[in-house]
């Protein structure tokens, strides 16, 4: 029987947060979210200027993992994305890529129906939900669900969405997992800060794993395995992300050191999550016709 979480929302991640609710390992749940603005831009005329700033990224959660300890690995099966029919998206002076030429600032709301994104009267964007804050509560201090690190966060990556299998270090007990900021549609990088921010519904299945370690979140679909990891600056988050994927590939095909970097660098992809946030994220790409798997 899936267990719903709805209406509590977090702005951090944090070992201090009273779970919402706990849940046995291999247990399916169901977590009902709103857009990375809390809601507060889906009323037409609403503006940039109005918005709550200490609302933003909110996560819904957390939820306490029976049996799930520090060292462990919590997998995260995302089984399905139900979207709201409101997309949002923002531009914003200063913020992004193209932050510094924005002259105004602008919210844009986008009717999502019949699988498409209305961008525009013109212009319809195939919908691909996926997920931009997933994670666990972190070793140390707290910190803002805004923010990516090795405990998950606001990775921003494409491929968490339906189908994808996530796997995230533990570092407390019951691991305190929680997630949000889902996306109608986002392109890699995030360059405008934002995506098409939207309302959701998403199950999960939520299981530990003993006797393995990860340094970084990793990802697995029906095609490739990633290493996902986050920096204070994009060429070390990419430097992370082939540290880890490196290590693994030495472990599981048996290569030694050189063996294992020619392979990589024949047959993977180093790709890019998101370069906005205030750590930039990155993953490493193998496919599974060479890596099978991460265990």
């Amino acid at each position: 029987m899936s267990r719903i979480i709805s209406g509590n929302y977090i702005y951090f991640m944090d070992k201090e947060e009273r779970p919402a609710a706990a849940v046995e390992a291999g247990e399916t749940v169901i977590f009902e979210t709103v857009d990375c603005f809390g809601g507060q831009m889906t009323e037409e005329g609403a503006q940039i200027g109005a918005l709550d700033w200490d609302r933003i990224n909110p996560a819904t959660g957390p939820v306490f993992v029976e049996g799930a300890e520090p060292g462990d690995i919590l997998k995260v099966e995302i089984q399905k994305i139900e979207t709201g029919e409101l997309g949002i998206m923002a531009a914003l002076p200063g913020e992004g890529v193209l932050g510094g030429s924005v002259p105004y600032p602008e919210v844009c709301r986008m009717p999502v129906r019949d699988g498409y994104v209305e961008f525009s009267e013109d212009i319809k964007l195939p919908q691909k939900p996926m997920i931009g804050v997933i994670g666990v509560a972190p070793a140390g201090e707290k910190i803002p669900c805004g923010t990516p690190g090795s405990h998950g966060g606001n990775m921003d990556n494409t491929r968490i969405g339906e189908g994808s299998v996530l796997y995230l270090p533990v570092f407390q007990k019951g691991a305190l997992f929680a997630l949000g900021d889902v996306h109608a549609c986002m392109g890699d990088g995030e360059i405008m800060v934002s995506g098409v921010e939207i309302s959701a519904s998403v199950t999960v299945k939520l299981d530990v794993i003993k006797g393995k370690t990860l340094h970084n979140p990793a990802l697995e679909n029906e095609h490739a395995i990633y290493t996902i990891a986050s920096a204070e600056n994009l060429e070390d988050a990419v430097k992370r992300s082939v540290a880890d994927m490196h290590e693994i590939i030495q472990k599981k095909l048996r290569l030694d050191y050189n063996k294992a970097g020619m392979l990589m660098s024949a047959a993977g992809d180093v790709q890019i999550c998101q370069v906005v946030d205030p750590e930039r994220t990155a993953c490493f790409c193998m496919p599974k016709t060479i890596l099978p798997g991460l265990f």
